[in-house]
């Protein structure tokens, strides 16, 4: 019989959480396929040790995403809407202006669907960085050679 000592898990320590940092293509990439790959590195659900009440993710890198890729009639038929709150405050604007003009918000909302809506969510998309074409000023993080 062995040792129930041996068998228990041991909780983590947030002083304990050590974050790496991932490097993302989203050239030719679709965007519903990457935010939920991209959702589950800033959780932390790819690690071994990972418990749901710690912020326990690491640090994303997007790169390319002006050339994301939208599947069937998306790209046309797609609206993003903000609301102020006042009247006549609806603000609807088309996937193709919105990624001409801020292709960073694009990625930035999709991958904030895929986020779990509680109280970690905006630390968790504080650590995601995304950028509209291959220059990114973390080079230093990857080339650790």
């Amino acid at each position: 019989m062995a040792n129930k000592l041996t068998e228990s898990t041991k909780p983590v320590k947030a002083k304990e959480i050590k974050r790496e940092w991932h490097l993302v293509d989203l050239k030719n990439q679709v965007l519903g396929r990457v935010a939920g790959q991209i959702a589950l590195l800033l959780q932390g659900k790819t690690k071994v040790n990972y418990v749901p009440n710690l912020d326990m993710g690491d640090y994303v890198v997007v790169i390319n995403a002006k050339k994301v890729k939208l599947t069937g009639n998306k790209r046309q038929t797609k609206a993003y809407q903000s609301y102020s709150g006042y009247p006549g405050g609806l603000k609807i604007e088309s996937f193709k202006s919105l990624i001409n003009r801020k292709p960073d918000e694009v990625v930035k909302r999709a991958v904030s669907g895929m986020l779990p809506k509680n109280k970690l969510r905006k630390r968790r998309l504080a650590r995601l960085y995304v950028f509209a074409d291959e220059n990114h000023s973390f080079s230093d993080k990857f080339n650790k050679t």
